[in-house]
């Protein structure tokens, strides 16, 4: 047989839900428009490519010229149009209903505005399990790439990994392509021979061999110097010039004709697996550190190249504990899907299920539930745009079964999969998280009647990259750096931003601090926890009432070593725009003094503009959100968002002082190390004593974009969790 190979080129070009349309129209201007300018005149070569719906339906609107274009190509065999889930979620992620369903959906998109059923699947980020083959073939695909390291964790000898492989699942054959990691860091950072060498070598070794490039359309224009390498020195003109000119043993097909041109490589059942990076990523960040630590003690030993094949990190799924809030947006995300397939099968209107299937779907979209060499879980728009999809879909569902009425309901179950049991409280206009369980805290304030969740917050952690922000920016020299290898500060002295929480940024979150706590040491962590309300169980009891339902916890715990009672209620009224918040707290030494704080959150309230601030009592302005306050006999303060249109006002019927201040995380986005909002926290405080029953009590009222009313209790029944 003649020396040859076949090269399959496959491109995933993809922006999120939520992302911002400058970086979409920035994105188009500087990868995916060049990318076509320089192919299309090379009429040899095909390619296979994946757009994310998100991406594509805003090219569909913004740029239809573009999907002309497409359709042409496709017409002429030029380019093969690789299917997927629609709005690239982490398949792991998903009920089999919602994968199978994502699939089928955008299938029918693409053929119906380019003229093309997809065969092939991309999967989103390469996170596989074995169970997933028969999903994806029920949604009728025959073949997706995933990373040669996949097959390398399956004990697959590199060598062996030059064409397609055959998986199966309960019966259900899917062909798996190993994309090769090692074209993944020559495409397009080394010069074009690395590239062509690489195939000649293949191609002498396994004759007739099919390799595999399956990566990030956004390497060609959009990550960080690749614009000018690619473009404007030439590099992909170059690759295309070197692969015509070489196309008599460099057969550049599309995937589709890889699996009519070749016979499968052989049989191979994979384990749950992702790309090398993304293993790691998910790993907790001190096994992480060692992880990396032990890999490059051992690259020089004389066993690395045989051992590292059975080395490799954690699992996707891990993310779910890493990140309590990504556990939180998936069990949000679990609750809609659940109560859409009750829906579903209860005989709901199909037409009024679509839409809110689409809101399910977009709320479902992957980059903001994990974090790696993009900004990831650490960006609030997108965290943000995820919640506004999940509780529009959640609205909508309450419509079709009447929850929207003017009634308020209480609910209690595991809603977030920790074993424990959580709070739901809706009307018409809130929806509040509550869990007794993890020191009574609110975990999501949903203001419905704009689809924005209020605690959207994140915790500062440390993160392995915080390492190389601690050594300084290193930068030099001219050539383009692979993304992971780039350390750029966007903004001056971000190793002297780092700080991490000792608990989660939620609210109601009970602190004893020492007497002299000031508003710098408990912004900056260094104020001591002198009780045990934050974190610990409190038992809770669900009142319900004709036209309100309260959830009071109440916690035997102690402050200074002195034994202390803390009961606190949250209390929401039909049709009311408020939640009354009352706390008691009793066994007060009477001789001494002690400072308690309650700490509250507000997330996707930005900072930095001028329609984003504070106001007191006397509605007089105290500044933008991203400041610091330090107030003294306070009943009020308000935070205000003109831009979303909402005013979050918190009132006190016993004077206060009020910290408040940003949280910021330094991260890590495709551009560099910086710094970025994350929320607001709003810090009232007292410095209690008993009276001479030993008690002491507080009543908060927290108001969210509509009038305030006065409420009393009305208990009718109570349950106990």
């Amino acid at each position: 047989m003649s020396e040859h190979v076949h090269l399959c080129l496959v491109l995933h070009n993809h922006q999120p839900i939520g992302n911002f349309d400058g970086v979409f129209e920035q994105a188009y201007q500087d990868s995916y428009r060049p990318f076509l300018d320089v192919f299309e005149p090379y009429d040899k070569l095909q390619i296979s490519l994946h757009t994310s719906g998100p991406l594509m339906m805003w090219l569909a609107e913004r740029h239809p010229d573009y999907l002309d274009r497409l359709r042409l190509l496709v017409e002429a065999g030029r380019v093969e149009i690789v299917g997927g889930p629609q709005y690239e979620p982490i398949l792991t992620m998903l009920p089999p209903r919602d994968r199978i369903g994502q699939i089928e959906s955008y299938g029918r998109w693409l053929e119906r505005y380019l003229g093309s059923k997809p065969a092939g699947m991309w999967t989103p980020e390469r996170v596989w399990e074995s169970a997933l083959t028969s999903d994806v073939v029920d949604a009728g695909i025959h073949y997706t790439v995933l990373d040669d390291y996949h097959f390398r964790a399956a004990g697959v000898d590199e060598t062996q990994l030059t064409g397609y492989f055959i998986t199966e699942d309960n019966g259900r054959l899917l062909r798996i392509f190993p994309g090769s990691e090692r074209l993944r860091y020559t495409i397009p950072f080394q010069p074009v021979a690395a590239t062509i060498d690489y195939c000649r070598e293949v191609a002498r070794r396994s004759p007739g061999a099919v390799l595999t490039f399956g990566d990030d359309g956004e390497k060609f224009g959009t990550w960080p110097d690749t614009k000018q390498h690619v473009y404007g020195k030439g590099w992909l003109k170059s690759l295309f010039n070197a692969l015509t000119e070489n196309s008599s043993w460099i057969h550049c097909v599309s995937l589709g004709e890889a699996v009519k041109r070749t016979a499968p490589a052989g049989k191979v059942y994979l384990p749950d697996c992702s790309y090398r990076e993304m293993t790691e990523w998910s790993l907790p960040t001190e096994s992480q550190l060692k992880l990396d630590e032990i890999t490059h003690e051992m690259e020089s030993h004389e066993c690395w190249k045989d051992l590292k094949t059975f080395v490799r990190g954690g699992y996707w799924r891990n993310f779910k504990t890493k990140y309590e809030e990504t556990n939180e947006m998936y069990a949000r995300m679990m609750h809609v899907s659940r109560r859409l397939a009750d829906a579903e099968s209860a005989g709901v209107d199909a037409g009024q299920l679509a839409i809110i299937r689409d809101h399910l779907y977009r709320g479902q979209c992957n980059c903001p539930y994990w974090h790696g060499a993009f900004g990831g879980i650490y960006l609030p728009h997108l965290r943000n745009a995820v919640y506004q999809h999940l509780i529009t879909a959640d609205n909508l569902l309450g419509k079709l079964s009447g929850d929207d009425s003017d009634a308020v309901q209480a609910s209690a179950d595991d809603y977030n999969f920790d074993s424990m049991q959580e709070v739901r409280l809706s009307n018409d206009k809130l929806c509040v998280w509550v869990a007794p369980g993890r020191g009574g805290r609110i975990y999501e304030l949903d203001v419905r009647q704009i689809s924005h969740n209020l605690l959207a917050t994140l915790q500062r952690r440390p993160e392995s990259y915080h390492q190389k922000v601690l050594a300084g920016p290193n930068v030099d020299g001219e050539d383009v750096a692979s993304i992971h290898d780039r350390v750029v500060f966007k903004q001056a002295d971000l190793d002297q931003r780092l700080q991490y929480d000792r608990y989660a940024r939620k609210s109601l979150m009970d602190h004893f601090y020492d007497n002299d706590a000031t508003l710098q040491s408990v912004a900056r962590g260094e104020a001591m926890e002198r009780g045990d309300f934050v974190e610990l169980p409190f038992e809770a009891k669900l009142r319900r009432g004709s036209d309100r339902v309260q959830v009071q916890m109440r916690r035997e715990g102690n402050a200074w070593g002195i034994p202390l009672v803390l009961t606190k209620a949250v209390t929401m009224v039909a049709g009311s725009e408020s939640l009354e918040v009352t706390y008691l707290l009793e066994n007060l030494p009477s001789d001494r003094e002690l400072h308690f704080g309650i700490e509250m959150n507000f997330a996707g309230l930005p900072s930095g503009a001028d329609d984003r601030y504070f106001t007191d009592e006397h509605d007089q302005r105290l500044g933008q959100l991203g400041e610091s306050l330090d107030l003294y006999d306070a009943s009020s303060l308000s935070l205000s968002d003109r831009w979303l249109g909402i005013d979050v006002t918190m009132q006190l019927d016993r004077p206060s002082g009020i910290w408040a201040f940003p949280i910021q995380t330094v991260s890590q986005s495709e551009a560099g190390f910086e710094l970025v909002h994350q929320s607001v926290c709003v810090h009232p405080h007292w410095l209690v004593r008993g009276d001479e029953e030993g008690r002491w009590h507080v009543t908060m009222k927290l108001t969210a974009c509509c009038e305030q009313h006065a409420e009393t209790v009305d208990e009718q029944q109570v349950v106990h969790l």
